[in-house]
């Protein structure tokens, strides 16, 4: 199974939070405590966010970070396309041997199912926005609350 980076879920998360701070602004070392994780990474996925005019800043005294959109207006995806600079998939670094048939027929076919599946991949994260993501946060901790 093809993995991602951790950068889309940091993302997410990041994103999530603002929206919960509804329209206030959030420092990346409080998004960073969320994530126990380091200011400096969750700066270097916020600043891909804004270059993605996800995501805008404010610097100073009460500056921070917060949502440049509504979160409705936001996808899963808009976040992975953000923050994700490679293909998920993609072929061996080494060209196949010509002499072997697998080699010389397979390079083609595995870009067709490759293609087909991040085009899946990113219908899927596009059918979720950041405000229906908050409401299952929501949810889920209220229900976790009342166990």
């Amino acid at each position: 199974m093809a993995r991602l980076s951790s950068r889309s879920a940091v993302a997410i998360h990041a994103l999530a939070m603002l929206a919960h701070r509804r329209g206030g602004s959030l420092t990346s070392a409080e998004i960073a405590d969320s994530l126990e994780s380091n200011p400096v990474l969750v700066r270097r996925i916020l600043g891909r966010l804004r270059d993605a005019h996800l995501v805008r800043s404010t610097e100073g005294r009460g500056g921070g970070w917060f949502l440049a959109r509504t979160p409705r207006d936001i996808t899963l995806y808009d976040a992975y396309a953000a923050v994700e600079g490679e293909q998920v998939f993609s072929r061996h670094p080494h060209p196949p041997s010509g002499a072997c048939v697998v080699g010389r027929n397979i390079g083609d076919l595995l870009d067709v199912e490759f293609q087909n599946a991040e085009r899946a991949l990113e219908e899927r994260l596009g059918r979720t926005t950041i405000a229906a993501l908050l409401q299952q946060i929501l949810a889920s901790d209220s229900e976790a609350k009342d166990r």
